[in-house]
């Protein structure tokens, strides 16, 4: 099988290459391709003649979504139909992966699938449009949400908690934020699987279950042994930042589940990473 990848080279681009090592692999990203020109991205996907494009390039810096709007639409949403466009061009099936935050995070209960989209910021509204024009170009895409992503590479939540509490030994981190840690590993292995499938659709692939990002802290620092660090819960109010992130943005995986695709609790995957990335690295 021959795959290309937008966004290579980051933190799940790096990981599909490693998880599809027996597939063709063509993987682009800045600045070898930037997907909003069109006619380079028509001219990637031609000479590559992938069976499927995985899209993971992006603008994900949150913050910076929501200090310029514009460059989030053209990056995000833009750029995106750009690559729709080419898969419609020349017949490749598309995985587009978005993210937890084109929902508002006011359903109680969390978000499954086919629940309408209500995004409540600038990065969450470039990422819908994307999603809508997948929908609106293709017949055959798969569109993969998912959330609170981290990776040994690159930054992460991990990898701030860590250093502050190190630093500093106290902590202030935000309750009333709930959503899924998802271990880039694990994601990359859904989506593996899920293209084989070929049953085109909408999922979510998380790590099972869901906590706020103080629960979450909590359980990194009693995995790193840092029991000693003061964790204080605080409301996002007092937290100020650019961005407004959904307050209860779980994801619920029920499409990925009805064909056999499960990621494993949040903490089992959590303490995985920390086994194999921090406490004997």
């Amino acid at each position: 099988m021959r795959i290309f990848i937008t966004g290579g080279q980051g933190q799940l681009g790096t990981t599909l290459q490693t998880t599809l090592k027996n597939a063709e692999i063509t993987a682009t990203g800045q600045p070898d391709l930037d997907i909003c020109e069109k006619e380079a991205v028509f001219t990637a996907v031609s000479t590559a003649k992938p069976d499927v494009l995985i899209h993971c390039a992006a603008y994900t810096n949150v913050d910076g979504c929501a200090r310029d709007p514009e460059l989030a639409y053209r990056v995000n949403g833009l750029g995106t139909q750009n690559v729709a466009l080419a898969c419609q061009q020349f017949g490749v099936p598309m995985v587009h992966v978005s993210t937890n935050e084109v929902f508002s995070g006011q359903q109680e209960n969390g978000y499954e699938e086919w629940m309408p989209l209500c995004p409540a910021n600038p990065y969450g509204r470039s990422k819908a449009a994307a999603e809508l024009h997948v929908q609106n170009i293709l017949n055959r895409f798969y569109i993969v949400r998912t959330a609170w992503l981290y990776a040994p590479q690159g930054r992460n939540f991990i990898h701030t908690i860590l250093n502050r509490a190190r630093q500093t030994g106290q902590l202030r981190v935000v309750t009333d934020e709930i959503g899924n840690p998802t271990y880039v590993h694990d994601l990359a292995k859904a989506i593996a699987q899920l293209i084989k499938t070929q049953q085109y659709g909408i999922y979510h692939f998380v790590n099972s279950g869901h906590c706020s990002r103080w629960d979450f802290a909590n359980e990194i620092l009693r995995l790193a042994g840092l029991d000693g660090v003061t964790n204080t819960p605080i409301l996002s109010h007092e937290f100020e930042r650019p961005s407004t992130p959904p307050p209860f943005g779980a994801l619920h995986n029920i499409a990925g589940a009805a064909i056999g695709i499960h990621l494993r609790p949040w903490p089992e995957a959590l303490a995985d990473y920390m086994h194999h990335h921090v406490i004997n690295r």
